[in-house]
């Protein structure tokens, strides 16, 4: 969240009590398909991913895959489904024949939108010219490519298995076989400076992708670099190389539309912009998370992570490990924690629309949030300011019902390209 983390001296204010949620119609559908196998762990990932050893049991996973997808189609039956996500992991390990198992399943099982958004995680370290074009044909119709830096010694520091060069030749092959591409960069790498993280966002506006992701390095629990912490740049520095990422792109006719996403019109993330807009999405896979709406509650949902234990129980009837109603004084928090994080905010009749409660029920806490310049409001829209979106867990506190106690329910299932 860039410098997000810097303090203002926040004191949160309550939510106020709700009932559980009720909804009039049910939010948009997106369908996140996790893949959790990496050919090595990065040492600065959170994600559920495991390194592949021996290779990936593809054929026993995609069967829990449509598996656990027929388990769930009570939970969504007859709802459209908008756009499809695959992260990880490394999607791109697998083969593009399973890839187009796994969609084939979707569609004979789920109404599919006519043009859903179907979106497939690529590290450079795993891309093949045959493959990028069978993944087109499966119908992939936009690829994220993890390429993070152009640097090669910051490559290597945060143990990327590919190298600059291999970076760009697989932006080159997906140029050629895509027409919606994301690039993922990050800054405030270990001895980075302002300029070498301008020049890997300048790299990447050369190759002009319809899409950039420009991340802010932070330290994870259970990392290795949360074991072993490396030297990173200070919070100056990575302030420098926010506000110079933000007018390099600018200049680019790149619209900063989320915290960390730049898109070309018209080629904003709707996978991603369904999360923010707290959509529904239904989360198949090893740790996939999901959200589900009903017209009387809000179900949150997380499979098996180890992928064998998941597999087994996929197989055998219940891929799901967990499951919680979000209940009418959390659904505030859980809310704005997505909404929040566009720049443009959202619309007023919204939050009762994907929430399910009036927006009274958290007055209070915008109230306290406008009057410490954090956002700015009428009866239609409601954003974040510039020192809201610069301090944006500093904002989030506002609205936490009970901060020494309440979780944060983030989607861990790598959604954010």
């Amino acid at each position: 969240m860039g410098n997000a983390s810097h303090t203002m001296g926040s004191h949160p204010s309550p939510i106020t009590h709700h009932s559980s949620p009720t909804f009039q119609a049910l939010p948009p559908l997106s369908l996140y398909i996790h893949i959790p196998w990496c050919a090595r762990k990065c040492p600065y990932c959170d994600f559920n991913s495991h390194e592949a050893r021996g290779g990936l049991p593809e054929d026993d996973y995609v069967a829990a895959l449509v598996a656990d997808l027929e388990q769930a189609l009570p939970f969504v039956w007859g709802r459209k489904v908008y756009s499809i996500f695959f992260g990880g992991g490394t999607p791109s390990l697998m083969s593009a024949r399973g890839i187009d198992t796994v969609l084939a399943a979707v569609r004979a099982r789920l109404p599919l939108a006519g043009d859903a958004e179907i979106t497939l995680e690529a590290n450079p370290g795993t891309a093949e010219a045959g493959k990028f074009s069978a993944f087109r044909a499966a119908g992939v119709n936009r690829l994220s490519l993890g390429i993070q830096s152009f640097d090669a010694r910051h490559l290597k520091a945060l143990g990327r298995i590919h190298d600059d060069r291999e970076a760009r030749a697989a932006i080159e092959l997906a140029l050629r076989n895509f027409e919606n591409i994301n690039l993922d960069l990050m800054y405030g790498l270990p001895g980075q400076s302002v300029e070498q993280a301008l020049a890997d966002i300048g790299a990447a506006i050369s190759y002009a992708p319809q899409h950039v992701s420009a991340y802010h390095l932070t330290i994870e629990p259970n990392t290795y670099f949360h074991r072993f912490p490396p030297a990173l740049p200070d919070d100056d520095t990575t302030s420098a190389m926010q506000e110079g990422i933000e007018c390099a792109l600018a200049a680019a006719d790149y619209g900063h539309y989320e915290v960390s996403a730049y898109a070309r019109r018209g080629a904003r993330c709707s996978h991603n912009l369904n999360y923010w807009m707290f959509g529904d999405y239904l989360g198949i896979g090893a740790g996939a998370h999901g959200k589900l709406s009903f017209h009387d509650r809000i179900l949150r949902q997380m499979r098996y992570r180890q992928p064998r234990q998941y597999m087994e129980s996929a197989m055998a009837g219940g891929a799901m490990q967990q499951e919680q109603p979000v209940g009418g004084d959390e659904v505030g928090f859980e809310f704005m924690m997505n909404a929040l994080r566009l720049n443009d905010g959202f619309a007023t009749n919204l939050f009762e629309e994907r929430a399910g409660v009036p927006l009274n029920a958290v007055l209070p806490a915008l109230e306290a949030a406008e009057r410490r310049g954090l956002i700015a409001r009428d009866h239609q829209r409601i954003a974040p300011t510039l020192p809201g979106r610069r301090f944006l867990n500093d904002l989030l506190q506002i609205f936490l019902r009970d901060p020494g106690t309440a979780e944060p329910a983030l989607n861990r299932g790598r959604a954010l390209p």
